[in-house]
Protein backbone atom coordinates (compact mmCIF):
# COMPACT_ATOMS: atom_id res chain seq x y z
CA UNK A 1 0.00 0.00 0.00
CA UNK A 2 2.02 2.89 1.05
CA UNK A 3 6.14 3.04 1.02
CA UNK A 4 7.73 1.14 2.70
CA UNK A 5 9.06 1.75 6.07
CA UNK A 6 12.88 2.05 6.84
CA UNK A 7 12.38 3.03 10.26
CA UNK A 8 11.01 0.74 13.00
CA UNK A 9 8.00 1.09 14.47
CA UNK A 10 5.01 0.12 16.65
CA UNK A 11 2.10 -2.35 14.76
CA UNK A 12 -1.25 -2.76 16.06
CA UNK A 13 -3.77 -4.77 14.53
CA UNK A 14 -1.67 -4.94 11.42
CA UNK A 15 -0.99 -0.80 11.08
CA UNK A 16 2.73 0.51 11.93
CA UNK A 17 2.64 3.33 13.76
CA UNK A 18 6.45 5.15 12.95
CA UNK A 19 8.34 6.50 15.81
CA UNK A 20 8.56 9.57 15.97
CA UNK A 21 12.28 11.87 15.45
CA UNK A 22 12.93 13.83 18.90
CA UNK A 23 12.97 16.87 17.04
CA UNK A 24 9.88 16.36 15.51
CA UNK A 25 8.23 15.47 19.16
CA UNK A 26 9.89 18.98 20.91
CA UNK A 27 9.07 21.49 17.42
CA UNK A 28 5.46 20.24 17.97
CA UNK A 29 5.06 20.35 21.54
CA UNK A 30 6.66 24.11 21.39
CA UNK A 31 4.39 25.24 18.53
CA UNK A 32 1.61 23.92 20.59
CA UNK A 33 2.99 26.12 23.65
CA UNK A 34 2.78 28.94 21.08
CA UNK A 35 -0.13 28.36 20.16
CA UNK A 36 -2.10 28.07 23.15
CA UNK A 37 0.00 31.50 24.43
CA UNK A 38 -1.47 33.33 21.93
CA UNK A 39 -5.52 31.66 22.29
CA UNK A 40 -4.80 32.74 25.67
CA UNK A 41 -3.57 36.61 25.37
CA UNK A 42 -6.21 36.45 22.87
CA UNK A 43 -8.85 36.09 25.59
CA UNK A 44 -7.40 38.05 27.61
CA UNK A 45 -7.96 41.30 25.01
CA UNK A 46 -11.09 39.90 23.31
CA UNK A 47 -12.41 37.64 25.47
CA UNK A 48 -15.51 39.39 26.05
CA UNK A 49 -15.88 40.49 22.64
CA UNK A 50 -15.72 37.23 21.48
CA UNK A 51 -18.82 35.83 24.22
CA UNK A 52 -20.71 38.59 23.42
CA UNK A 53 -20.60 40.21 26.80
CA UNK A 54 -19.30 43.60 24.93
CA UNK A 55 -19.29 45.24 21.50
CA UNK A 56 -16.38 46.26 20.18
CA UNK A 57 -17.33 49.76 20.07
CA UNK A 58 -18.87 50.01 23.74
CA UNK A 59 -16.52 52.88 25.80
CA UNK A 60 -15.54 55.10 23.01
CA UNK A 61 -18.48 57.18 23.65
CA UNK A 62 -16.18 60.39 23.97
CA UNK A 63 -14.66 60.43 20.21
CA UNK A 64 -12.67 63.50 21.59
CA UNK A 65 -10.98 61.53 24.21
CA UNK A 66 -9.94 64.79 26.40
CA UNK A 67 -9.07 67.01 22.76
CA UNK A 68 -12.45 69.61 22.50
CA UNK A 69 -12.71 72.89 22.31
CA UNK A 70 -9.65 73.50 24.70
CA UNK A 71 -7.20 73.58 21.96
CA UNK A 72 -9.28 75.85 19.99
CA UNK A 73 -8.95 78.34 23.17
CA UNK A 74 -5.79 78.17 23.79
CA UNK A 75 -4.69 78.24 20.29
CA UNK A 76 -6.71 81.91 19.82
CA UNK A 77 -4.72 83.06 23.08
CA UNK A 78 -1.20 81.81 21.71
CA UNK A 79 -2.19 83.49 18.01
CA UNK A 80 -3.44 87.08 20.02
CA UNK A 81 0.42 87.18 21.89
Amino acid sequence: MGGGGHGGGTTYKGYTIPHNKRWHTVAGKGLCAVMWFWVFYRAKQDGAVLLGMRHPWDGHDDHSHGHGHEHEGSSSTSSSR
